[in-house]
C-alpha cells in the first residue's frame, strides 16, 4: 500500500513539472501584444492611450507586470 501512494506522489510531481512547463510558452505568444504597446508608447501624448489595449491584450495573454 505504501508503494502505491509513493508511486501516486511521483505521479503527480511529474504532471505538475509537465504542465508548468507547457505554460512557459505564453510569453512568447504575448510577445507581438507587448511588443506593439512598447511602440505606441514612443509617441507623446497620446501613446499611452493608444497602447492601454494592447497592455490588456498581453495581459491576458501573459499575466507579468510591464513596465509603464
Amino acid at each position: 500500500m505504501n508503494i502505491r501512494k509513493t508511486a501516486m506522489k511521483i505521479s503527480l510531481a511529474l504532471l505538475l513539472c509537465v504542465g508548468s512547463l507547457s505554460l512557459t510558452g505564453c510569453g512568447l505568444v504575448a510577445a507581438p501584444c507587448r511588443v506593439t504597446s512598447a511602440g505606441l508608447k514612443i509617441i507623446p501624448l497620446v501613446g499611452p492611450v493608444a497602447a492601454a489595449p494592447t497592455d490588456a491584450c498581453a495581459n491576458v495573454i501573459d499575466p507579468t507586470p510591464t513596465r509603464s
